[in-house]
């Protein structure tokens, strides 16, 4: 039987960079926020843009408050400014941003790309609105999205978090997803540690441990510091036990 000839997986995907040069970007949401200030209560949607890098598989997360090209340019700014300048950055638009197709029609708009293109050639990165043509892209963005959403889905329920809960939220859950091996499981114990993305980020694991003194699941909620490590606590519990045991 002949054996199935496998495609060559693209430059960007094997060709050794340091973390997010080259960088896929999605939408996820939206999600539903509650104002802090004011009477009564008041609600507006967010969205979470995620950056995944196409060599090492790290993620970073922004949550952004509406879907112009200022509030996407500016999570530009913020991801730049953390993690670096890409040469790159490919956005999936044959499928309008795979994680909120409905709510993103405004992205494939001429308005934001000229914009998006302007900002970027300034900063001399390259912009690209569709991915390079092979089918193993298609796989990051999925992976990234559906991992951010499933889990989370599962974890806030019917919670409705402020922006700062929210944000604080998405950071924990950054560095969870970050945390993940690459490989699987060794049972040798003699075995290294395995090798995450956070290795590529900080050059060691990165460790977002749930809080040890919060861990009754029918504690109620005394505060939004706790209302916030109850969730990631929640996150990190069950993505350790759905996601790993599928490795």
């Amino acid at each position: 039987i002949a054996n199935q000839m496998m495609g060559d997986l693209p430059a960007a995907r094997v060709n050794p960079t340091r973390a997010f040069q080259k960088t896929g970007v999605d939408y996820a949401g939206p999600v539903t926020l509650r104002v802090i200030k004011g009477k009564g209560h008041k609600y507006y949607k967010a969205y979470i843009a995620i950056f995944i890098c196409f060599v090492t598989r790290a993620l970073h997360i922004e949550l952004v408050t509406d879907l112009t090209s200022t509030a996407f340019v500016k999570a530009l700014r913020r991801f730049c400014g953390r993690r670096g300048k890409p040469t790159d950055i490919y956005c999936d638009n044959g499928r309008t941003f795979v994680g909120a197709q409905k709510h993103l029609r405004s992205i494939e708009s001429k308005e934001f790309k000229t914009r998006v293109k302007q900002f970027l050639a300034g900063e001399e990165i390259t912009f690209h609105f569709s991915p390079p043509g092979a089918p193993h892209f298609g796989g990051l963005w999925e992976a990234g999205i559906k991992s951010l959403k499933h889990h989370l889905r599962r974890v806030l329920g019917n919670e409705i978090l402020n922006y700062e809960e929210m944000n604080t939220l998405l950071i924990q859950i950054e560095a969870c997803l970050n945390s993940r091996p690459l490989s699987p499981l060794s049972n040798d114990p003699t075995d290294l540690l395995p090798l995450t993305p956070g290795h590529f980020l900080i050059g060691d694991a990165i460790t977002a441990p749930a809080d040890s003194t919060f861990v009754d699941n029918n504690t109620t909620y005394t505060n939004n510091w706790k209302k916030v490590q109850k969730l990631h606590q929640n996150f990190w519990r069950r993505w350790s036990s759905e996601y790993l045991t599928r490795l």
